[in-house]
């Protein structure tokens, strides 16, 4: 295979998370007395991480009442990450398929670490070495540093790795660090929104991804 290892996003990409990143947005939108959103009116805005999130919904709030929002969202996401939560189909076929083909596979997100490690036990231990997410010491995504450090992990060379992912931040990632991106078409981006970042391989199934890595 042309690809040493493949590591892949997880919010819109293995896992529809859409409600229940809705839901605990709104949750803290009503402790704090702000208007609530719909899931259409997120999906835009997601893959950038929860403070641009918070941000981007609420552009008139200071960075105090930023940090005062993040205080009480992410012990609380955190309790509640995996409600609301599945496998998109597909995915967990392809997952099985690619672990038995001996493939080395990874969840590399911008999603709080302490969300990400529930849903890795849940749904991906025993099929996936390796799942990181938002972490101190390590640059979001866009940044090189998360792929970098997973592969590092897995002692797999990194320009040999494929990301898979579902917004142009992951093209980004890719970009930024020397990689090849394939992007997924049933996330929280458009096939057309993905063309206009600058996709060049994206697939509208499980199935298809593994046909592109057979290649």
């Amino acid at each position: 295979m042309k690809y040493s290892a493949v590591f892949f996003d997880l919010d819109g990409t293995v896992t529809d998370t859409l409600q229940n990143i809705t839901d605990a947005v709104n949750h803290s939108m009503r402790h704090f007395g702000m208007r609530e959103f719909s899931p259409a009116t997120l999906k835009p805005h997601l893959g950038w991480g929860v403070d641009y999130l918070m941000r981007k919904l609420n552009p008139d709030i200071t960075e105090e009442q930023v940090t005062e929002i993040l205080r009480f969202y992410r012990p609380y996401y955190a309790q509640h990450t995996t409600e609301k939560v599945w496998p998109y189909p597909g995915v967990m076929p392809m997952l099985e398929q690619l672990h038995r083909a001996g493939i080395p596979m990874a969840i590399v997100s911008n999603k709080p670490d302490s969300a990400v490690q529930p849903l890795m036990e849940r749904y991906f231990r025993g099929l996936i070495a390796l799942a990181i997410g938002e972490r101190p010491g390590l640059a979001r995504k866009p940044e090189p540093d998360m792929l970098a450090y997973t592969a590092r992990e897995l002692n797999v060379e990194l320009s040999r790795c494929l990301y898979v992912g579902d917004t142009e931040v992951d093209l980004r990632t890719a970009e930024n660090t020397g990689i090849d991106c394939v992007c997924v078409s049933w996330g929280f981006r458009t096939r057309e929104e993905l063309l206009a970042a600058g996709a060049r391989h994206i697939v509208s199934t499980p199935r298809e991804l593994v046909s592109f890595l057979q290649e």
